[in-house]
């Protein structure tokens, strides 16, 4: 194993903005920078742990999209016990890379989009 993570593959729309079509193609799903941010701040953390966080997320779309990220090199799966059986999940150096890119839109929507409405103020 070398010092230097294997590169992605590039989806190329056009060659100025290759680097743009892969990144989006890895993060630009609805759910993944939402469980990147996650466990980017919480750490590793469990299915059903994850699945509270992620609120609004069904199971099978978290469970999709875990192995989607896990796929890609941003998110490992480890077992931690077999009875009962229980798994985590955690960002590998790849997935922690992301941390720049994830801070950054969170600052954007904080600074650009506007809260919806309570309900009750109606």
């Amino acid at each position: 194993m070398s010092d230097t993570p294997e590169q992605l593959e590039m989806w190329c729309a056009g060659e100025d903005w290759c680097p743009i079509t892969t990144t989006a193609t890895l993060i630009g799903k609805k759910w993944h920078p939402v469980i990147i941010h996650r466990l980017l701040n919480s750490g590793p953390s469990g299915f059903n742990e994850l699945k509270t966080e992620v609120d609004g997320i069904s199971s099978k779309v978290l469970s999709d999209s875990l192995e989607d990220l896990q796929e890609n090199g941003l998110v490992d799966r480890t077992v931690v016990n077999e009875q009962p059986f229980r798994v985590q999940y955690s960002l590998t150096d790849r997935g922690m890379s992301l941390e720049p890119v994830i801070t950054s839109m969170a600052e954007w929507g904080q600074q650009h989009l506007r809260p919806p409405e309570d309900d009750d103020s109606r």
